[in-house]
């Protein structure tokens, strides 16, 4: 899975401060509660939280922000996860840092200091969006999107670009693929930058239809090519300019957990999903249960994703996105058997996935404690099933994959048969499905080299896919 752009964030990098304590007692000189300080962390906030969510999956992120040489900017420096790289603007001034203060994980205030104002992009700020396969503006108001927005807007008529705007920021490029406001900073913006469209809709309507053409007449007047008006609990609504065909998309399980972030995981998974090739309509759909997900996901779980040191946790606890880069798949299987766990890998071509192949990768996984789907590239399949397939191009059927709950990673090989991958991998288990026989499988010698297994796992009979390609044919003529 090597050779994908990167995503590139731009935006405005905070230090956020979480001071947190039970608070049981009012203080004796005013009526404001007592917070007993039981624990302060740190964390990149904004447009740092937004390039590690965006880097959660192994993907290459290189986060484009302004930083100084004060306290803060170096502390956010040193706490960027290793998967995001720097390009950075000049900062005239200090980080802007964010302090909120917590009784029982429920914030009770919140302390803003600092503040400057981004300079001039360089040549490796230029270089970075050269190079990009999707843009996340993540604009907090801070001044990054407006410093950088030339090239920005010329990346719009090229590769998708992803606007999380701000009341205090700049306006989305013309052409941006998706802009992610929230309910109330949808309404804000109606009523600013859409003078005389304004009463079409009342500011104080919370119905489905009052947001959904909030976003239409939003997307009409930055030039959009659609709109993610987020509402929280309740999901989200895509529209389009000119288009009375708005789409709803619920959150299918609820959370009452810290909003706090949300919307910059909504983001960060939308983006990486149009980068993949996704629509919007998918990337909506998929960042809405993401950011769903991250509410509900506990504290402590969620600054593991955001730069604080990880404690020790078990495979099953890690957050679902799924590794993409070879080398991560590797260290994921190589930190499965450091626990002791047992490493299963599996192989086909799995075009045109059908019932056989999901009953045979489910019993795959229950060999084991994680399953590594190895698939054929176009031309590995080319030449194993000759003109005419695969049928789905490898990026589909990876996806698809990936979307099985069964199945932790997918990687993909070009030769005829996984060998070398599989000296990658080293799996505990190798499985294959169909009717062959252990010793004729050509992997099987090679699993002996480090102790493996090979097995052979039935498919569901009166499943495959060259018959459902048939049935297909026989259909349409």
């Amino acid at each position: 899975m090597t050779g994908r752009r990167p995503v590139v964030v731009v935006g405005d990098l905070l230090l956020d401060q979480d001071i947190s304590g039970e608070a049981n007692r009012l203080a004796p000189d005013a009526p404001v509660p007592v917070v007993e300080v039981a624990a302060e962390r740190c964390r990149p906030g904004g447009a740092g939280l937004a390039a590690a969510l965006a880097a959660r999956d192994g993907r290459e992120v290189i986060l484009v922000t302004a930083l100084g040489s004060d306290e803060a900017s170096e502390t956010v420096r040193a706490m960027l996860p290793p998967g995001v790289r720097l390009a950075e603007l000049p900062l005239a001034g200090s980080l802007p840092v964010k302090s909120r203060v917590l009784a029982g994980d429920r914030p009770l205030m919140r302390m803003d200091r600092g503040g400057g104002t981004p300079g001039a992009p360089g040549p490796e700020v230029l270089e970075a969006l050269a190079a990009a396969g999707s843009i996340l503006v993540a604009d907090y108001g801070q001044g990054t999107a407006t410093a950088v927005r030339e090239p920005l807007a010329g990346a719009a008529r090229r590769l998708p670009v992803v606007w999380d705007p701000h009341p205090r920021g700049d306006r989305p490029v013309p052409g941006a693929r998706l802009v992610t406001p929230n309910e109330r900073e949808a309404r804000w913006f109606v009523r600013e930058h859409c003078a005389g469209a304004a009463t079409a809709v009342a500011e104080d309507d919370d119905s489905l239809r009052a947001h959904s053409l909030r976003g239409t007449l939003l997307a009409e007047r930055w030039a959009a090519l659609s709109v993610a008006v987020t509402l929280g609990a309740r999901g989200a609504v895509l529209a389009r300019a000119e288009c009375d065909d708005p789409l709803y998309i619920p959150v299918t399980a609820g959370s009452d957990g810290d909003p706090c972030g949300a919307g910059d995981c909504f983001a960060a998974t939308a983006t990486t999903v149009l980068a993949d090739g996704g629509l919007p309509t998918e990337a909506v759909d998929l960042a809405t249960e993401a950011a769903s997900a991250f509410v509900a996901t506990g504290r402590a779980d969620r600054r593991a994703w955001c730069g604080e040191p990880k404690r020790p946790v078990r495979v099953a606890a890690v957050p679902p996105a799924k590794p993409r880069r070879l080398a991560d798949i590797t260290a994921l299987a190589d930190s499965v058997r450091a626990g002791g766990g047992t490493v299963v890998a599996a192989g086909g071509c799995f075009d045109l996935l059908h019932a056989g192949h999901v009953r045979f990768l489910e019993n795959a996984r229950r060999t084991g404690d994680l399953l590594i789907v190895c698939v054929n590239s176009d031309a590995s399949v080319r030449r194993l099933k000759g003109a005419g397939r695969p049928l789905n191009p490898a990026a589909d059927r990876i996806r698809v994959l990936e979307g099985l709950g069964c199945v932790d990673a997918v990687a993909e090989f070009t030769e005829d048969t996984p060998q070398a991958l599989l000296r990658l991998l080293r799996p505990d288990i190798w499985v294959k499905g169909g009717d062959y026989s252990v010793r004729d499988l050509p992997e099987a010698a090679q699993l002996r080299e480090w102790n493996g297994q090979a097995l052979v796992l039935p498919y569901l009979d009166g499943h495959s896919t060259t018959a459902i390609a048939h049935r297909a044919a026989r259909a349409a003529s």
